[in-house]
């Protein structure tokens, strides 16, 4: 079944890059694309996508802050920041409110069809540039990208705050999620890092941090 997707893009030229691009692809159904997201939440209702590309800075409200929205009411939708900034507060920001990939726009368009459908099988995907600055935001130190890669956004996060000796309970309301979804997320890091305990998956992940 096709990957169901959503464009928010200000740029025309782009925009209808992107339509184009997903038009063309028949592992992808274009749903969508819109030049802000002043309406996100009822073309989520509407068109129910499983993945979103989201621009940053789009007149009215700016694409960190749909991405949040987004997540906050439908959280099976994938949302994949595609956008020139790579700072690391627009990064950091973007992750922290629930994307769970983020590309530069100079990509090339066969490699946003490859990053569109690995999102949406449960991968996170981000050039290697932006994965280390990830990295860097949360841990302060350097980790194995083969490691970091095959742990989503939201995962990543979890872990973090599992190193800094968060509870359950405490990145239950962090997160503003149930201790069972953490409970969740970090069974999925066990297995996706191969380990059995917090201590195994931290020293993984960032092999550097003292435990």
């Amino acid at each position: 079944m096709p990957v169901k997707v959503v464009i928010y893009e200000d740029n025309l030229f782009l925009r209808d890059s992107l339509s184009g691009l997903i038009l063309s692809s028949p592992d992808l159904e274009w749903k969508g694309a819109f030049e802000d997201c002043n309406a996100v939440l009822r073309q989520m209702a509407e068109l129910r996508p499983d993945v979103v590309l989201m621009d940053i800075e789009m007149e009215g409200l700016s694409g960190l802050d749909a991405v949040r929205l987004i997540k906050g009411k439908y959280p099976e939708i994938e949302v994949m920041m595609l956008t020139v900034f790579d700072d690391n507060d627009r990064i950091f920001q973007a992750i922290c409110n629930g994307a769970s990939g983020y590309l530069l726009k100079k990509m090339p368009h066969e490699k946003i069809v490859e990053a569109i459908i690995d999102l949406h099988h449960g991968g996170a995907p981000m050039g290697s540039g932006i994965a280390r600055k990830i990295l860097n935001c949360f841990s302060g130190q350097p980790a194995p990208a083969e490691e970091i890669g095959k742990l989503s956004a939201r995962e990543l996060e979890v872990l973090q705050m599992l190193a800094k000796g968060n509870s359950y309970k405490m990145i239950a309301a962090e997160c503003n999620i149930t201790i069972e979804t953490v409970r969740t997320y970090i069974k999925r890091i066990y297995e996706k890092l191969q380990v059995h305990s917090a201590r195994e998956a931290i020293a993984k992940a960032f092999p550097y941090r003292k435990l």
